[in-house]
């Protein structure tokens, strides 16, 4: 969907979250219009997902509380379980918001092939959107721009 502006806007998903390091049991909407949110979509057998979370645990720590990050598998609970998704968070050291969209909603969005960074403004409009790797500093430059774009708004 296309908003008035004419930025991509998506109606929110409600993702369940994880307990895990950094992370609640719970939900999550996504985009969430209250601030401006990066999300990683990911899988747990992607080889380019495993080596950029080294990368995504360092723009995390760089970009601070600013950005809401949130990663988010679309694996089944019948291939992957729950326990399964934490224990490979707490292999990796992450340390934010993880949880499941088991409905593929956002991979319908964004595409098919992960890992996918996505960062929305505060108004949950779509800023920047990636597939493949990608460094810190990417992330973070990303980020910070929309950062910028949403503190001038």
């Amino acid at each position: 969907m296309t908003g008035d502006d004419g930025e991509r806007r998506h109606d929110p998903v409600s993702i369940r979250t994880l307990d895990a390091p950094g992370s609640e049991p719970g939900e999550i909407s996504i985009p969430n219009e209250e601030q401006v949110m990066f999300v990683d979509l990911f899988a747990t057998d992607c080889n380019p997902c495993q080596e950029q979370m080294p990368e995504l645990r360092e723009a995390h720590e760089r970009i601070g509380d600013e950005v809401q990050f949130v990663s988010v598998t679309n694996e089944s609970d019948d291939v992957v379980a729950d326990e399964d998704i934490v224990e490979w968070w707490d292999e990796y050291d992450a340390n934010w918001t993880v949880g499941r969209d088991t409905m593929s909603d956002l991979i319908v969005h964004y595409g098919a092939a992960t890992p996918i960074g996505i960062a929305f403004d505060s108004d949950g409009r779509l800023q920047w959107e990636e597939s493949g790797r990608k460094t810190a500093d990417q992330v973070v430059t990303e980020l910070e721009a929309v950062l910028e774009a949403d503190n001038g708004s």
